[in-house]
């Protein structure tokens, strides 16, 4: 009996490891990368001998038991990276206006630190800390407990909730929550939008643990390709699918611009945007269509990737976020005077106990409209003032870090940059927004995008139908993954991998 085809559109994250999973179990796997490159936001590149991360900046929850530890090892990938531990008494660091706070790993370390710069608010840190724990926990999927979807009244309940609002109830000094939320350009958190339990998953995966991948997390990449390959599967790039081909009853393939790749099952690792786009078939409803056009999209990111000179600048083994405020929210409503009003600034990792920074990054966001009208350009190919536009805003965002880090413009040696519309080019996401779909209470179901489609063997995976981030795209893969193999079969196998 000849194996399911099973054509998989996108190398991120999302397409790689359902690519893997279900190659070892029998289909027939052919993943196709319209780029260069296959990972997606797992991609890396090198300018001048200096390399620089795109996306997956560092990782949570990956000692030795922890969740991603155990979904790595399961897919095969700890065998072939290697991870730097950010700095235990604070893998964060949270500036507004000049006083600086820290994030420590751990549940104790974490409420005693903090209780230090806000003694009267020690018993209201440990009823928030044990609230981001019982919301996490509540997730089967998020803790590997058992296959099963997060439908329990815990998880629906902060799910409808922002992050303010329950923030408000816990935490009774105002400086204080905007602390606790100091990190969310990790997930582009809106006021009065972003939902608690995207704050508490987030909050308590990078505090059990936090690590660089060093060398670049384009290793998990080529880590999955690697075992794709081992199994049979294909994966090829520079083949960009311009229509998913259905007859009247569902999928039967997909064609790129010099090939007809047939398949029993199609999986869409690209935005939705993109799917409704690819896929002209009357199962794929005007209702549906629409919805999907509608949902809003998480800001976009402007970056500036410095290269240091040799030996100049310390690395710095933890996360900054700088804001001119005290406060972290709305930075995403910003005027062209005063822009930047937040930003995130970290150091690539070269290898581990590392000693001198060789590169950095610097992100800021950036709203679409202002490079909206370049839509259509090719990268390297924009023109003067498309180059102009991005050396005023690398100098302002870089003239904003020298406050919090006067050594900095010294070290320099040169920056790349990009944009939105960088971002649109290398990930299909809508809009060139940092991570795709936003999560918005206000649209309640309406808001959430589904792993499958009106079209029966077409399925969505990757940051969109889960949440985004390496943790979230992995949950999503095993809720794809579990329509043809069953969560249970799943479970057991990443047992057996952890045993």
């Amino acid at each position: 009996m000849s194996k399911q085809k099973i054509v998989i559109i996108g190398s991120g994250l999302g397409g790689l490891s359902c690519g893997l999973i279900l190659s070892r179990n029998g289909y027939d796997v052919t993943i196709l990368e319209q780029g260069a490159q296959v990972g997606g936001c797992l991609q890396c590149f090198t300018r001048q001998g200096t390399k620089f991360e795109t996306g997956m900046h560092f990782v949570g929850s990956a000692d030795e038991g922890q969740v991603l530890n155990r979904l790595l090892r399961y897919l095969g990938v700890l065998d072939d990276i290697s991870l730097s531990r950010l700095d235990t008494a604070g893998y964060d660091v949270v500036s507004l206006n000049g006083q600086q706070f820290r994030f420590a790993s751990g549940r104790e370390a974490f409420i005693e630190t903090l209780a230090k710069d806000f003694p009267k608010e020690r018993d209201n840190l440990v009823r928030y800390f044990d609230l981001v724990e019982r919301v996490a926990s509540a997730s089967s999927l998020h803790t590997l407990r058992v296959a099963d979807s997060d439908t329990s009244p815990l998880s629906t309940e902060f799910q409808l909730r922002s992050m303010n609002d329950v923030l408000s109830e816990v935490i009774h000094d105002e400086l204080l929550c905007n602390v606790l939320v100091g990190n969310l350009p990790l997930y582009a958190a809106e006021y009065d939008k972003t939902p608690f339990s995207t704050h508490a998953f987030i909050t308590d995966f990078y505090n059990q643990s936090a690590f660089r991948v060093v060398g670049g997390s384009d290793g998990i990449a080529t880590s999955l390709v690697k075992s794709i390959r081992q199994c049979g599967g294909q994966v090829l790039c520079r083949q960009q699918v311009r229509k998913i081909v259905c007859d009247a009853q569902k999928a039967i393939g997909v064609e790129t611009d010099d090939h007809f790749y047939p398949a029993d099952i199609v999986i869409a690792g690209i935005h939705p945007g993109r799917l409704i786009e690819l896929c002209d078939s009357p199962l794929l409803r005007p209702a549906y269509r629409h919805r999907i056009a509608e949902l809003p999209e998480t800001v976009g990111g402007f970056s500036v990737y410095l290269r240091f000179k040799p030996e100049t600048l310390p690395y710095m083994n933890y996360n900054f976020y700088g804001y001119r405020e005290n406060t972290p929210w709305n930075c995403e409503k910003y005027t062209l005077e005063n822009w930047p009003k937040g930003y995130l600034y970290m150091h690539f990792c070269n290898e581990d106990h590392q000693r001198w920074a060789e590169g950095g990054v610097i992100l800021s966001y950036m709203q679409y409209s202002e490079v909206a009208q370049w839509q259509g350009t090719h990268i390297g190919r924009r023109g003067d003032d498309y180059k102009a536009m991005k050396q005023r805003r690398a100098e302002q965002l870089i003239d904003v870090v020298c406050r919090d880090f006067p050594c900095l413009r010294d070290a320099i040696a040169g920056y790349e940059t990009s944009t939105p519309l960088t971002y649109q080019d290398y990930t299909g996401t809508e809009g060139g927004s940092m991570y795709g779909v936003a999560k918005d209470i206000n649209l309640g179901p309406a808001g959430r995008v589904p792993h499958r489609t009106k079209v029966p063997n077409l399925l969505l995976t990757g940051q969109n139908i889960n949440s985004h981030g390496i943790l979230g795209v992995l949950v999503g893969t095993i809720v794809t993954c579990s329509e043809l193999l069953t969560s249970e079969h799943i479970f057991q196998d990443i047992i057996k991998a952890n045993t």
